[in-house]
């Protein structure tokens, strides 16, 4: 009898640590961005974004590789500009005009 009793103690605590295993682990899943959700940012319209598309087609004209080296206070400014930058390389300035 305390062999059963002891099974069944055993058994809900192991299913008491994987359910909350399991729900901790989707908690951060659900928390956590997609990848393509952080890289797939609209920056179109932002001023940097278009300087970085000006700067892109220019460097391809010519030739170059990233000729200007632009910096921006703003993390953010710094990925607009980039993208833009990327976008016009990769042959993408038609989109974005």
């Amino acid at each position: 009898m305390t062999v059963k009793l002891h099974l069944k103690q055993g058994a809900w605590i192991i299913a008491l640590a994987l359910g909350i295993g399991v729900a901790g682990s989707t908690a951060r899943v659900l928390a956590s961005p997609a990848p393509q959700e952080q890289h797939d940012q609209d920056y179109s319209k932002n001023r940097n974004y278009q300087t970085g598309m000006r700067d892109g087609r220019s460097d391809h004209v010519h030739n170059r590789d990233h000729y200007k080296k632009r910096t921006f206070k703003k993390d953010d400014d710094q990925k607009a500009y980039e993208s833009g930058y990327q976008s016009s390389r990769q042959g993408n300035s038609q989109d974005h005009r």
